[in-house]
């Protein structure tokens, strides 16, 4: 299982499941990470998190920890 937390820069990838429990995977769900999206990781803060998603027409900010519970496939 390849979590987001674990893509490279410049590559893209498509969700395939949001795991996270109540507001958390709430939250999630409304910023647009849901399955079948295609997201490219744009950046990657200097002392590693956050890092910087663009998916859906816009760049989305969110911690590693919290990208650690979405699954991809890469490509």
């Amino acid at each position: 299982m390849t979590t987001l937390d674990q893509l490279k820069v410049g590559s893209t990838a498509t969700i395939l499941a949001v795991g996270g429990e109540g507001a958390l995977r709430r939250r999630l769900l409304d910023m647009g990470l849901t399955p079948r999206t295609k997201v490219l990781l744009r950046k990657v803060a200097p002392m590693g998190d956050p890092i910087e998603l663009y998916l859906r027409g816009y760049s989305l900010t969110i911690r590693k920890e919290d990208a650690a519970k979405i699954e991809i496939t890469e490509g």
